[in-house]
């Protein structure tokens, strides 16, 4: 007797249909037909079920704050860190947590369940890392929660800085972080890497910096972090996170630096929704796209995660969670239009995203997880493309979230009165 049984499913490769049958936590049977009984079955009816999304970048001390005290008028990311300064002072850590809890249901609806998120540390009460830290331990059993200790006004311009996140680092804050393009100068801001990975080194965390989050050229933190990388032995433990100046470096200089990142082993994460948004604000035409060179990066064997990075706050004033609205983005604005790159950024906010964090590969396989989204398309790029209803979210075996089909009824004459939007799709000989 088996717990779940999933039936006539679809995987990520295109496998199916298979069934997929579930014991406690674990994945048990993948194949044909299970001939088990279960104590719940479903008929998934040749959908895809994926591996759960994953949120490698977010900001949820500030998430959902949209508009206090005001909002972003310039829509800019130096007006976004200014007004997030002007709302610090009135945070405190009921309401950081009720924002950060009301987020997580959402996420938990989008088949979102891992996130890691950056929290502010130039704030000598730690109002925001006290809140998290509470808010991880209350979603523990639904969402894999990691923290970064982020000093978002400079670990060498605000003049604590360091010591609260040293203190954050001792609250059971997972990884170390740091924003060296926004310290006073060049010099400061590399002195800024190389302190922060040598904290991480000694204490045995991961890095994950904001770098080089600028449409300047010369701001080139991120060699500083590769080497340091190298040096420190840290590997995949590190990850530079929106990378933008990168799409304004020349192309010799790009051909350097990326081969240097690969050398590093660590991770790379554009955030497709915002560095669309925030970036190329100071230019007229031709206007910058803002993201950084994935395709380069990809083809240099680097990986390469999509994050979501910020839902109605300072920052961004859109979002919802969803993990495929981000795919969808990376895909028009990098661009990357084969179907080979489009399944690609379906992995990105999945596989990749879970190996960025250092979880466990979450590949839907006999004797993994049983963590899955049930989605109502029948493969990646269809549920990219109608960022897909989430059927059903399930969580260590258990069903933890149901969502209709979408389904438009039409009273067209001699026309279907239904369809499933996912019937709109090519045929398997079409692709």
């Amino acid at each position: 007797m088996l717990d779940l049984i999933l039936r006539q499913a679809r995987l990520p490769d295109r496998q199916g249909p298979l069934d997929i049958g579930i014991e406690a936590d674990r994945v048990a049977a993948i194949a044909p037909q299970i001939s088990a009984e279960a104590r719940t079955e479903m008929d998934v009816a040749g959908r895809l079920v994926s591996p759960p999304f994953t949120d490698p970048h977010f900001h949820m001390d500030a998430t959902l704050s949209l508009g206090t005290p005001r909002l972003n008028v310039s829509g800019t990311l130096l007006e976004g860190i200014a007004l997030w300064g002007e709302l610090k002072p009135l945070l405190t850590p009921e309401a950081v947590m009720e924002r950060a809890l009301r987020y997580c249901d959402l996420a938990v609806s989008q088949g979102l369940l891992s996130i890691r998120s950056h929290v502010d540390v130039c704030d000598d009460n730690l109002t925001a890392v006290e809140a998290l830290v509470e808010v991880r331990k209350i979603v523990a059993p639904y969402i894999d929660l990691q923290l970064v200790a982020f000093p978002q006004d400079g670990l060498y311009r605000s003049a604590t800085a360091e010591a609260n996140l040293l203190r954050a680092l001792d609250m059971g804050v997972d990884v170390v972080g740091g924003i060296p393009h926004f310290e006073r100068t060049m010099e400061d801001g590399a002195r800024s890497v190389v302190r922060l990975c040598e904290i991480a080194a000694e204490r045995g965390l991961m890095v994950d910096l904001h770098c080089d989050e600028s449409d300047d050229p010369m701001s080139r933190h991120v060699e500083t972090l590769a080497a340091e990388t190298t040096r420190l032995g840290l590997g995949g433990r590190v990850t530079a996170s929106h990378v933008t100046a990168m799409h304004s470096y020349d192309n010799y200089y790009a051909s350097k630096l990326i081969p240097l990142i690969a050398e590093s082993g660590m991770n790379i994460i554009p955030n497709p929704l915002i560095n669309i948004t925030l970036q190329g604000r100071s230019d007229t035409y031709p206007r910058r796209r803002g993201l950084t060179r994935v395709p380069e990066l990809r083809a240099a064997g680097v990986n390469v995660s999509f994050g979501q990075d910020c839902t109605m706050d300072p920052w961004y004033s859109l979002g919802s969670g969803d993990m495929l609205d981000v795919a969808h983005m990376g895909i028009h604005a990098v661009p990357m239009t084969s179907r080979e790159a489009m399944d690609w950024a379906f992995t990105s906010v999945t596989v990749n995203g879970a190996r960025t964090m250092g979880l466990p590969d979450p590949t839907i396989r006999e004797g993994g997880p049983a963590n899955m989204v049930v989605l109502q398309a029948h493969d990646p790029i269809e549920a990219v493309r109608l960022r897909a209803t989430r059927l059903a979210v399930i969580k260590h075996g258990k069903i933890i979230s149901r969502t209709e089909p979408r389904i438009v009824r039409l009273t067209l004459p001699d026309r279907p009165e239904t369809l499933d939007p996912a019937d709109y799709a090519p045929t398997a000989q079409d692709q």
